[in-house]
């Protein structure tokens, strides 16, 4: 019994990490959106939690882009995935608990909006366009 124990926390504990994977820095980034295809990256920074980067396309049109600094994931207005409407991001901002939303506001294939969280703090919100999940949240001010 103690042997299938322990052997299930070694197991737990060796996948763990790679549920748990350090954020990608400014050069893995660059690199992920290079094998994305994206032929020039002009800049790139953090804004609101994520990576924005200024890009160039392979057929030259000019795009700003964001990227999950967790997942590596790419949000991009111009590829092909559909995108919520501002009816839909709404009802996903409300079910994961935001209330009294106002500026909300596409940026690309995000949303960015402000709220009131489930602990009545107010936050300033980013939303995946194509599903409506929390990208990053933060407290907007700290005396409320």
């Amino acid at each position: 019994m103690l042997k299938s124990l322990t052997l299930a926390t070694v197991v737990a504990l060796a996948v763990a990490p790679a549920a748990q994977a350090a954020p990608l820095g400014m050069a893995q980034v660059e690199q992920t959106l290079r094998k994305a295809g994206y032929t020039q990256i002009h800049e790139i920074e953090r804004d609101d939690g994520l990576w924005e980067a200024d890009v160039s396309r392979a057929d030259g049109r000019f795009s700003e882009v964001y990227v999950d600094p967790k997942t590596g994931e790419i949000f991009d207005e111009h590829d092909s995935r559909a995108q919520l409407s501002t009816e839909q991001v709404l009802a996903k901002a409300q079910s994961q608990g935001l209330r009294e939303i106002h500026s909300l506001e596409r940026d690309g294939a995000t949303w960015s909006l402000e709220a009131r969280n489930a602990r009545n703090q107010r936050v300033e919100v980013r939303l995946s366009g194509y599903d409506g999940r929390i990208l990053h949240s933060e407290r907007d001010g700290w005396l409320d």
